[in-house]
């Protein structure tokens, strides 16, 4: 449905407590006490809502997290570091109060909880919130500290679904921490979304899961600043034949991200998908140096130096410099905001299995395209054709 009958829907954030949690709930707060513009949601682009989306203001906010902070604390610190208004949290202070409430424990690995219990615990806060709330669906997106790649073997207890029941039913913890969560997610009947690098719903078992559940996901790791530059600047070098050689990255960021990625383990995961790519924009291999350094006074802001050295007619030699500072969270949320909707409407007329949304991911589930330009067609034929199915089901009913 895409008229007043439809129901509430709900977006639950793993890393509810973190800054793209609290600004996104932040944010859509905001935007629904009529105290924020729209800057920065695709989905309110004409070409994008054409799907039918449900509105933002229709959007429940619940969550998991570990972090004991409350979130008007966390978005008092926001504030003061200039990723959110200071003015209107006073205004939303009771709203926040309510998502406060709706908030749930996450699961620590370095606890004594056994992944299958915690699956069926974190499951039974979905269904809960959904029942509670009288919502159509839910869904979840994962916006906590990037985690580690995830070490697949063939075999083992990630070797199908059934030997991954076998192995929680006996005790022991197979998965990745972000893996757990899109498990419940499954098995409480809800799509996800992951907005970091994180394993999570990349395991081939959990895409078979995904699969049998008959739900859709999208993912991985959301693109804001750097690579969304360069899936801009790639192809245009590409199209006008130039030869580029090398293309140095330097990176630079503050926040609980910046000391996440401050561990070698947790940064190879987000310096795997920052590199995706490149390659297959230009055409050919290209020397790439990549670096990300923690630099605790830059907060919430992330500063990336790109120096690409290239050639053109008769060998010449050229190079392009760039600087993009952007604060992380302040680029995130709206795209948090556009994905939980976009991915609820895609349940909501039944898709399945990874969704087109590369335009929002260094690493598009399900597609090897990288060109935003191209990237944006797929979004936007997705768009015009799931709105064409809510029309002709719509025009069905009325006949009926």
């Amino acid at each position: 449905m895409t008229g007043p009958d439809r129901g509430r829907v709900g977006l639950w954030l793993v890393g509810a407590c973190g800054s793209v949690g609290v600004t996104s709930t932040v944010g859509a707060l905001a935007v629904r006490a009529g105290l924020a513009g729209r800057v920065g949601l695709v989905a309110e682009q004409p070409e994008i809502a054409a799907a039918g989306l449900p509105p933002l203001d229709d959007l429940v906010i619940g969550g998991h997290d570990v972090a004991t902070d409350s979130l008007l604390k966390r978005a008092e610190r926001l504030a003061a570091g200039g990723v959110v208004p200071a003015a209107i949290l006073p205004a939303i202070a009771a709203d926040l109060a309510e998502v406060e409430g709706r908030l749930r424990t996450g699961y620590d690995p370095a606890g004594d909880e056994p992944q299958g219990a915690a699956v069926e615990r974190l499951s039974a806060d979905l269904v809960a919130f959904r029942e509670k709330h009288g919502l159509e669906r839910v869904v979840v997106v994962d916006v906590a500290s990037t985690e580690p790649p995830a070490d697949v073997v063939d075999g083992g207890p990630l070797a199908g679904p059934e030997a991954l029941d076998a192995a929680l039913a006996a005790g022991e913890s197979p998965l990745p921490t972000s893996s757990v969560y899109v498990l419940a997610a499954y098995r409480a009947g809800c799509p996800v979304v992951s907005f970091t690098p994180s394993p999570g719903p990349r395991l081939p078992v959990l895409v078979a899961l995904a699969e049998r559940a008959g739900l859709p996901w999208a993912g991985s790791d959301g693109k804001t600043g750097e690579t969304l530059l360069k899936s801009a600047l790639a192809p245009m070098f590409a199209t006008r034949g130039l030869q580029v050689n090398a293309w140095a990255s330097y990176n630079m960021l503050g926040g609980g991200d910046g000391a996440t990625l401050a561990d070698p383990a947790n940064a190879q995961s987000k310096l795997t998908t920052k590199a995706q790519g490149l390659e297959a924009m230009l055409g050919h291999p290209v020397d790439g140096p990549m670096h990300i350094d923690y630099v605790p006074d830059h907060g919430d802001w992330k500063t990336a130096i790109d120096h690409v050295s290239f050639e053109g007619f008769l060998g010449v030699r050229m190079s392009l410099q760039f600087t993009w500072s952007g604060c992380d969270s302040a680029l995130a949320a709206p795209l948090v905001l556009d994905l939980a909707r976009l991915t609820l409407r895609a349940a909501e007329v039944g898709e399945t299995g990874p969704l087109p949304f590369g335009f929002f991911f260094k690493d598009p589930a399900g597609s090897t395209e990288h060109r935003l330009g191209s990237q944006w067609e797929e979004l936007v034929a997705w768009c015009g054709r799931v709105g064409r199915v809510g029309r002709a089901g719509e025009a069905g009913q009325e006949a009926r």
